[in-house]
Order: C-alpha cells, then structure tokens, then sequence
C-alpha cells in the first residue's frame, strides 16, 4: 500500500505511538489498533484519487487521512485544513520530519477567507467530522463542479445518506453513493461516502453562493 515509502508509514506510526495521547490526537485504546483503523483504513481511500489532483483534508486533526495519503500518494497535491493551533503545530512537525509536500491551513472550512483561498479542489476528505448534512454545507463549496467530497463513515453510512439526501442536494451536491475501499486487503474495509458537487447553490437574491449571477435561463426556472 505504501511502496518504497513504507519507511515513511512506519515512522508515522511511531510518531502517533509517542505522543498521540499525550497531545491528545488519539484516545488510549488506540495504540494497538493504528495501522489498520487508522492508517491502512486511511491510506485505502487513495484508490479513489485521480492522478495529480488536488486534495483538502477538513479537520485534518492527528493528520488522518492526510497524511497517510502524502505518503502512499505523493503525486497529489494535498492540503490539511485544521482549526486548533496545537493540531496544526503536529501537523507542521511531522511534515517537516517525514519531508512531505503538504500545506497546512489553520482555520474552518465553513469561514470565508478559507473558501476563498481553497476553492477549487478536486477531492475534499473528512473523517470523523460531523454528520453528512453539516460536512455537505461545509465541504461542497470547496470543491470545484464536477469534484467529490469523500467522507470516511461507520455502519450507518447508507442510513445517514439517505436521510440528509434532501440537505446535501440543497447544497449543490448530486447522488450520493457508498463505496468500500481496500476490499480484500483489510480485514474491514473503509466506508466512503462520496458525493459529486453537481451545482451552486443560490441565495434568496438570486446570487449564486459561488458569487455567479443568475443566467437569463436560471431566471426562467
């Protein structure tokens, strides 16, 4: 899964071993389940990841799934978006021990000089963050048309997708599905919701919340 890089995985591993609980980036029961609920479950979701593209990773936190796709995938352009600034001193700290190629942005995705200065990725990832209602409003503005916001989920995934379907489409996202990543390479595999920004959406006004006015034909609708 990590190729020649897998030296690079192993002192990540270590790295969260020595001082994920202390600093409070992983609970305690923890420790003897890393590689595979947490890196390798991580790691998995690049086999969704196109060629070169460019990745924002919302409440990066202890650098999951980010930094397991640094290192499996370096060819993308990865950027880890965190709002607590001891997160984001980790963050910077194993970036410059393992010499990745990663940005890290202090801040929240829902803030506006965040949107303005990340708009346009490709692929937005999430882990663990909040439910698909709250990560489709935060998420899908970030992403260029045509991009996908992939949220690492539980059991419930296709639950908690069919329930907020109405809240993510309002938001400009399209038909959500529920993939499996790393299938027959981990014991469990990695549930990924994905959804495809298929649109703006539109305030009262009739301003596209991208900033687009309204066409002649969208007045029509």
């Amino acid at each position: 899964m990590f190729g020649d890089r897998l030296d690079l995985a192993e002192r990540f591993h270590e790295m969260l071993q020595e001082h994920g609980i202390r600093r409070g980036l992983i609970g305690p029961r923890e420790l003897d389940r890393l590689w595979e609920r947490h890196l390798l479950n991580s790691a998995v979701i690049a086999e969704l990841l196109p060629p070169n593209c460019r990745v924002l990773d919302v409440g990066s936190g202890a650098g999951l799934p980010g930094i397991p796709l640094a290192i499996a995938r370096p060819d993308l352009n990865l950027t880890l978006l965190e709002p607590m600034a001891r997160r984001v001193t980790w963050l910077q700290e194993v970036i410059t021990e393992l010499e990745l190629t990663v940005e890290v942005v202090r801040g929240r995705a829902e803030e506006g000089p965040v949107r303005e200065r990340l708009a346009d990725q490709d692929v937005v990832t999430a882990r663990a963050v909040a439910p698909m209602e709250r990560l489709a409003k935060w998420c899908l503005p970030l992403l260029r048309q045509g991009g996908r916001l992939l949220a690492m989920k539980g059991e419930s995934a296709a639950e908690e997708l069919e329930r907020d379907a109405a809240a993510i489409a309002a938001v400009g996202g399209g038909r959500g599905e529920v993939v499996s990543c790393g299938v027959g390479a981990l014991e469990v595999p990695t549930t990924v919701v994905v959804v495809e920004r298929v649109a703006a959406t539109r305030n009262a006004s009739g301003r596209r919340r991208d900033g687009a006015r309204r066409t002649r034909k969208d007045r029509g609708r």
